[in-house]
């Protein structure tokens, strides 16, 4: 649990300075579950440079709570949290130098937003709260105001946790937890989990990850792996110590996140998804007779594919769908052997390549309105599917024929600035399997949209 607090003060020498407003959200990783905000007497006057920022003049102030009336508050919203906020040092010394002179020493563990920023969006011309979340595109309303600051901290330490593809900033929230005491259940761990589309983690006792899934229902999933009796569940049931997940609402950003953060992360029991696991491939090949064949081999790196399957089956059910929809030869794909014309031709669903009634120049132009189709060679779109809440939507980007990545956005502002664009995307590596999943995933579900630029 996070609580994502930021104070504004009178200003003044330093540790001498007073709190004038303070707000906390408390945050589980996925939403705000408790808030608190409150303008604070500090007994002193206020700085008049910071009365001009912040427009918290000393009458507001008057009747405004005191420290010690509110520092109860403040224990309860942030107890078995980590403090977030943008330059933590200045807040929690700040919190820490008021709770001291009521003769209380507040300790917390903290994370800076600044320094996972420089970290995880590096690059960036500044890292203030104001200039960085307009580079972001996120929305921020009461600048130099606590709850319009914390807010907008809140967004970006979201952007942040989904940046952050080797889990150091969820690791170290579970050392926390396991220094605490905290054991949950396996029972426990399952009702915490929500039935939704996403990626799950299990930690052992250490905070390691030792296997990472994706489901469209990730209770449903982890209750299996919890229930299992074969040996890599048996192992998990063993060593889980606790669960962590994102939701994604798209499968195709679930799918994609899965094999980038297998492959980071080499999770002990995800020995198999290290590897590829798209054991079969479509080639094309031009035979003797000058037509191009798609033929479904054993995946080979030294050649260039079209797409690549898990199984033989799952191949030849596409190559059958690929053949039906371009009125292509059954004969000439490999799907029908027999000396003399193909099934489909004896049915009139066949132009008659295989008895070369068809011939190639004719019969190649529908071939190469499928290669077309599937191939990413200098393409450049965006593919818009599902987010994670009602009015939230992710993106995959193809630059060039390449994937970059993926992000989360609420405005379309966010993904038609391609400078904004850029910064919030997550960037992902490129290789044979995420063409793969981009192409299977999109050759079977449909998104919301696809944008071509």
């Amino acid at each position: 649990m996070y609580a994502i607090l930021d104070i504004e003060t009178t200003g003044g020498q330093f540790n001498e300075e007073g709190i004038t407003e303070i707000a906390i959200y408390k945050y589980d990783g996925y939403e705000i579950v408790d808030q608190f905000i409150s303008l604070v007497n500090p007994e002193k006057p206020i700085q008049p440079f910071v009365v001009k920022l912040t427009g918290i003049n000393n009458a507001m102030l008057r009747s405004a709570p005191k420290f010690y009336e509110v520092a109860k508050r403040i224990i309860e919203i942030t107890d078995n949290c980590i403090l977030v906020a943008h330059n933590t040092s200045f807040d929690y010394r700040i919190l820490r130098t008021e709770f001291n002179r009521l003769g209380y020493d507040f300790v917390k563990p903290t994370l800076c937003t600044v320094e996972l920023s420089k970290k995880l969006i590096p690059e960036q011309p500044s890292y203030s709260l104001g200039k960085l979340v307009r580079a972001l595109g996120i929305p921020m309303s009461d600048r130099h105001r606590a709850s319009g600051d914390a807010l907008a901290t809140v967004k970006l330490f979201q952007l942040l946790l989904a940046k952050d593809s080797e889990k150091e900033i969820v690791i170290g929230l579970i050392k926390a937890e396991i220094k605490s005491g905290l054991s949950p259940k396996l029972l426990d761990i399952v009702e915490s989990l929500p039935n939704k589309t996403g990626i799950y983690y299990i930690h052992n006792e250490k905070g390691d990850l030792i296997y990472i899934g994706k489901s469209k229902n990730i209770k449903k999933r982890v209750n299996q792996h919890f229930t299992g009796k074969n040996n890599k569940s048996k192992k998990i049931q063993a060593q889980v110590f606790t669960v962590t997940y994102e939701e994604t609402g798209s499968e195709l950003v679930a799918l994609l996140k899965e094999s980038e953060e297998i492959k980071i992360n080499k999770p002990i029991h995800n020995r198999a998804q290290r590897k590829s696991i798209f054991q079969w491939a479509l080639y094309e090949v031009l035979d003797d007779k000058g037509y191009l064949n798609l033929i479904l081999q054993k995946a080979d790196g030294r050649k260039k594919e079209i797409t690549a399957y898990t199984t033989l089956q799952e191949g030849k059910n596409s190559l059958f769908r690929i053949t039906e929809k371009y009125n292509l030869c059954q004969k000439l794909n490999g799907l029908y052997e027999t000396q003399n014309g193909c099934f489909q031709h004896k049915i009139n669903e066949c132009n008659g390549a295989c008895l070369g009634k068809e011939t190639p120049e004719v019969y190649n132009e529908r071939v190469e309105e499928f290669l077309n189709e599937m191939s990413f060679n200098n393409q450049n779109r965006i593919i818009v599917d599902r987010g994670r809440k009602i009015n939230e939507r992710s993106a995959v980007l193809i630059e060039n024929g390449i994937y970059k990545g993926y992000c989360f956005f609420d405005l379309n502002y966010q993904i038609t600035n391609m400078e904004v664009f850029k910064n919030i995307l997550i960037p992902m590596q490129n290789n044979r399997e995420t063409r793969t999943i981009i192409q299977g995933y999109l050759r079977k579900n449909k998104v919301l949209k696809i944008i071509n630029f």
